[in-house]
């Protein structure tokens, strides 16, 4: 409760859960059951992936996982006033083109942000990992095509063509 009093920003928390997703793990219980060679050990192995899947099948098991965003909006900047907030309002073009030293200033801003909402959720035992470029790509590439993602698993950032529209 203290780490919630200490921001003075807006957080939000992201809970995802989904189904299970156990084929790949069975596929390589396959794989390694047809390179056994002791067949008593292959038996095992067919009897506890024929096992893992039931249970999977049955029990309708849920993966959950927890996501903080940390917005930062200059917008909101408690130290322009109201006429300077209005100008870059009725022209958001003015904001869109920021100098490289006004861009740095809010990155910098935005990383102190995230090393104090890490350091808090570690301080009550939680694993914090940020994402990077291409891990908040499959996340929004699974979130919005959860059929297809996991058919179609998404590239590596290098890999990605974008096409200018």
């Amino acid at each position: 409760v203290g780490f919630l009093n200490s921001i003075d920003f807006p957080l939000q928390i992201v809970v995802q859960s989904r189904q299970l997703q156990i084929q790949p793990y069975l596929d390589e219980l396959i794989k390694i059951e047809h390179e056994q060679k002791n067949e008593l050990l292959q038996m095992q192995i067919a009897d506890y992936r024929a096992f893992v899947k039931e249970l999977v099948d049955i029990g309708q098991i849920m993966t959950k996982r927890f996501f903080v965003v940390v917005p930062y909006d200059p917008l909101s900047n408690k130290k322009k006033g109201f006429f300077a907030r209005s100008k870059e309002v009725l022209k958001p073009a003015l904001t869109v083109r920021l100098k490289e030293a006004r861009f740095k200033e809010r990155k910098q801003e935005l990383d102190m942000r995230l090393r104090q909402v890490q350091g808090g959720l570690e301080s009550i035992g939680l694993q914090v990992v940020p994402l990077d470029t291409q891990a908040l790509i499959e996340l929004y590439y699974t979130t919005y095509n959860p059929d297809i993602s996991f058919q179609e698993p998404l590239a590596k950032l290098e890999e990605l063509q974008v096409e200018n529209v």
